[in-house]
């Protein structure tokens, strides 16, 4: 491994810190004692990360396709790490997005004198009819390299990992569909690399100047296809073996619809992944296992250790917490009618006798395994039906069982505010017409009293949304009081009072309180 890094060498820029590799990247720069500038359109989804209050970290606003913030966040850069793309936010002008992102970066860097680029990209040649996904990879990276700056690009298949997109579309498939008719890709051979590997080459390469200016390929030490990669998944998962069925009728947007509805994974983004796993993807060269010793995890490991991760919670990022945050107006400023909308309120309150903390835990449990602790049916049945009409659905689950911070993905929820232990706020990513947040706000009362509220506002989009809200409202206030009630009981303490409607002046009032 490399000597320390000396303090006195410049800032290393991460563009796409909130990302999967750019959330797991950061930190382990941090520990090789490098000073780190975490670029993202959300900062505050990274101030809340472990490693957020770092006094080697600082973390910037940053918008690939804003030149000027890009320039700003590369100013005293010795080298920038070119971790983003635009397939998470679906919709087919992701490439264009791609392109116009690179293009500033190149340029900013010039500007800027930054001596390197590291960029993660995609296998794949050129002459292989790649996918528009691959095609997109390949494409930035020879922006990147025309550029003034040199590049050290590294060229990946599939990463394994807990929590990658990749990763989680093979587990939803394996473990729910004992028989699986699957189109005729799963014959085709990649190179799959663990995300531990692919870490140790990003950051390894800064202290290596033989990589400056190269392109590389970077995979695991196997080559099989993806049904052997399934069935290998199943054996290390202990289940029976799957039975696999190639058939030609398959196309990559009626394969996306069916792991939309199997996976968490919205088909958005599954279907510019199944495209590219169209194309054989494996490494031509293998310079840098030279230049960058270690030792490659076979797929086995990678997936055994993805699993153990899992199990024991300890998923440090995860491909659904990517994206930026986008609070509508009326959330942010806390008033609906001056963004131009009507607030819609479904707001409770209980007074339990408990500790504060004990309650705390207890709201940042609620979701994913654990359920909605009332009528979990209903929840269910709401998020089968979000996932028909292309919304995320309850699949999405939850990073970590216990802990939550901003950004993260919780069921079809977004976390936008996380202040312990008084309040947690959720902003709905469910398809409806309109737009919502639940929050849980924690009052002391004194004489060991605590004030739960709930929350629930919603700002409906036309007609349909006001018959949307109104024709639902006797189950939301079915629901969260039961929710509300079982919350209070899960502590084994006495209930003192509620649970009971808001007065319309309390609802406005706890919209932005003053919990100090």
């Amino acid at each position: 491994m490399s000597p320390p890094v000396q303090p006195e060498q410049r800032a290393v820029l991460v563009l796409g810190a909130t990302g999967y590799v750019g959330g797991r990247l950061v930190p382990r720069l941090l520990e090789k004692g490098y000073r780190v500038r975490a670029g993202a359109r959300s900062p505050a989804k990274l101030a809340c990360r472990p490693y957020g209050t770092h006094p080697q970290l600082e973390i910037v606003a940053t918008d690939v396709t804003d030149y000027e913030s890009l320039e700003q966040a590369m100013r005293s850069c010795q080298a920038v790490y070119y971790l983003v793309h635009s397939m998470q936010s679906g919709g087919r002008g992701f490439a264009q997005a791609d392109l116009e992102s690179a293009r500033n970066t190149a340029r900013a860097a010039a500007a800027c004198g930054v001596e390197r680029i590291i960029y993660l990209g995609g296998l794949g040649e050129q002459n292989e009819h790649l996918s528009e996904h691959l095609a997109s990879r390949r494409e930035v990276g020879r922006i990147l390299q025309e550029g003034e700056v040199p590049l050290t690009y590294f060229r990946a298949a599939v990463i394994l990992g807990a929590g990658s997109a990749s990763f989680e579309l093979m587990r939803y498939l394996v473990e729910r569909l004992p028989v699986m008719v699957t189109p005729r890709w799963v014959r085709t051979e990649s190179q799959p690399i663990a995300i531990s590997n692919v870490l140790t080459y990003l950051t390894e390469c800064l202290e290596v100047e033989e990589t400056a200016g190269q392109t590389f390929d970077i995979g695991g030490p196997d080559v099989l296809p993806y049904k052997e990669l399934f069935d290998l998944y199943a054996d290390v998962a202990g289940l029976p073996r799957r039975i696999i069925i190639p058939v030609p009728l398959f196309s990559p947007r009626l394969s996306s619809y069916w792991v939309h509805l199997i996976t968490p994974v919205p088909s958005s983004l599954a279907r510019p992944l199944i495209e590219g796993l169209q194309n054989r993807v494996v490494c031509r060269d293998n310079r840098i296992r030279e230049l960058v010793p270690q030792r490659l995890l076979s797929c086995r490991e990678a997936i055994q250790s993805g699993l153990e991760r899992i199990r024991q919670s300890e998923v440090e990022t995860c491909w659904s917490d990517a994206g930026r945050l986008n609070p509508p107006e009326w959330i942010a400023c806390g008033d609906a009618s001056y963004a131009g909308g009507t607030v819609l309120s479904c707001d409770h309150r209980i007074v339990v006798k408990a500790g504060q903390n004990e309650l705390w835990e207890r709201i940042l449990s609620i979701g994913g395994e654990s359920g909605w602790l009332y009528a979990n049916w209903l929840w269910r049945l709401r998020g089968a039906l979000d996932r028909l009409v292309g919304g995320s659905g309850l699949r999405r689950g939850r990073r970590d069982p216990k802990a939550l911070r901003v950004g993260d993905a919780l069921d079809f929820w977004r976390v936008l505010e996380v202040e312990p232990p008084n309040r947690l706020k959720l902003l709905a990513e469910m398809r409806f017409p309109g737009e919502a947040y639940l929050e849980f706000q924690l009052r002391p009362l004194g004489q060991d009293l605590m004030e739960i509220r709930q929350l629930s506002k919603f700002v409906p989009h036309g007609l349909a949304g006001i018959v949307y809200w109104y024709g639902l409202a006797p189950a939301h206030k079915l629901i969260f009081r039961g929710l509300l009630r079982n919350l209070a009981r899960s502590t084994g303490q006495e209930i003192m009072q509620g649970p009971e409607p808001l007065s319309e002046s309390e609802s406005e009032a706890c919209i932005r309180p003053d919990l100090r």
